[in-house]
């Protein structure tokens, strides 16, 4: 399978200007500018381009509903935050291919009318910023960037805002507050960021791997872009694969391939010798997957909803025969429950209450009533708040106790 979005990962100094060009980079912006903008939202509408950051949400649709003649300002900004624990995909493009994520901002604000570009990177990513910043004073040393793009009449600007390491800056309006110098909180919905967005201006926010698939796009087609994946489905993607296997890494691989092939034959099985117990297919917020799931799912979005789960970033994460499920679901609790922004009443409180039953029950004080108890915090939690966090901790409550009851049921009667 031709490699779209990791074909440069292993070529020497990708991430410098002359590297990515003499690889063909920024090839596709003679294309662009022959282009009209609804063009090429039209182009990566018939592609099947779905956001990569989670969501799944198409992202020429997304591109079309920016309003006409508005007489404001349109923004792109690139959600780099990329703090989903188990995802580690859009770092390799900012560190390996910071130039292809560039061209794809170019394709995009071109599309969607935008003259100015914020790419949020998380505080963390202090080496791929670094990379990206080198990047973008390459590219306007080349005329890349800025004034008159390659003689096109077009002007761009992109800047870089480093975030402070919170994960619901990860939540798309929580990143637009933040940006503007707010407390991190999301937004109420509607009215949507494409509508009023970032400074009150319509604005477009997607992710990393989103943004760099565009160029293979505009480049080389719609039929060359289907031509692997699933009818509904269709491209690459990047799977990051953690845990216990013996050879973790980013993979990229159609849509559609199968989550078992991903594990056994590239990423090398199960260290140790051990065997497959469960997967956490796209993310640490993403319903669990066991054994017999992962016989027959395919990665994609359709198989994964179909298998109880969902696709999500991508962040694979695969959990041996000797993990302890509690124990597992304790941490995400942890997690959670330390990273909700406490706004909204049943995430602030639920997330900090399943925490502290979890931790009972593997302190050895775990009490009959506490599946139920779990259980019931992870109904009120889920969509009653502003945001998808406290979603992010119920959907793995539901299928850990669903999957693996019986070793929830052990440690909720100690005594037994």
């Amino acid at each position: 399978m031709e490699q779209r979005l990791t074909k440069n990962f292993k070529v020497k100094d990708s991430h410098r200007l002359e590297v990515s060009r003499a690889q063909g980079g920024y090839q596709s912006l003679a294309k662009l500018f022959q282009m009209k903008p609804e063009e090429v939202i039209n182009q990566v509408k018939e592609a099947g381009l779905r956001g990569r950051g989670g969501a799944g949400f198409a992202a020429g649709l997304k591109w079309s509903f920016i309003p006409k003649n508005s007489g404001k300002p349109v923004y792109l900004t690139v959600n780099a935050d990329e703090s989903e624990p188990g995802t580690f995909k859009d770092r390799y493009i900012l560190e390996l291919d910071p130039h292809l994520l560039i061209e794809g901002i170019i394709a995009a604000c071109y599309a969607i009318g935008a003259h100015v570009s914020y790419v949020y990177i998380r505080g963390e990513f202090y080496f791929p910023m670094q990379r990206l910043q080198a990047a973008i004073e390459e590219a306007y040393q080349a005329g890349l960037l800025g004034k008159n793009i390659l003689n096109s009449g077009f002007d761009l600007e992109v800047y870089i805002h480093r975030g402070a390491g919170a994960y619901i800056c990860g939540e798309e309006t929580a990143l637009l507050e933040s940006i503007e110098g707010k407390r991190g909180h999301p937004r109420l919905k509607p009215p949507y960021p494409a509508i009023v967005g970032l400074f009150g201006c319509p604005t477009i926010i997607n992710n990393v791997e989103t943004i760099a698939s565009v160029p293979y796009i505009i480049q080389n087609g719609v039929q060359a872009y289907r031509a692997v994946g699933t009818q509904k489905s269709p491209g690459t993607k990047l799977f990051c694969v953690s845990g216990h296997v013996v050879r973790p890494g980013n993979y990229e691989r159609p849509l559609g391939y199968p989550l078992k092939n991903l594990i056994f034959e590239d990423c090398g099985g199960i260290r140790g010798g051990k065997k497959l117990k469960a997967v956490i297919p796209g993310g640490s917020s993403t319903p669990i997957l066991d054994a017999n799931d992962v016989e027959t799912v395919l990665l994609d979005y359709e198989s994964m909803e179909a298998h109880g789960s969902m696709l999500g970033s991508g962040g694979v994460i695969v959990l041996d025969d000797t993990t302890n499920m509690v124990d597992a679901l304790g941490n995400l609790a942890r997690f959670y429950a330390h990273e909700s922004c406490g706004q909204c009443s049943p995430c602030r409180e639920g997330t900090g209450w399943a925490a502290k039953i979890l931790d009972r029950m593997l302190s050895g004080e775990g009490r009959p009533k506490d599946l139920e108890l779990l259980r019931s915090i992870a109904d009120n939690m889920a969509g009653k708040t502003i945001c998808v966090l406290a979603d992010s901790l119920s959907m793995p409550i539901w299928s850990y106790m669903k999957k693996f009851r019986g070793e929830f049921e052990a440690y909720a009667n100690p005594n037994h």
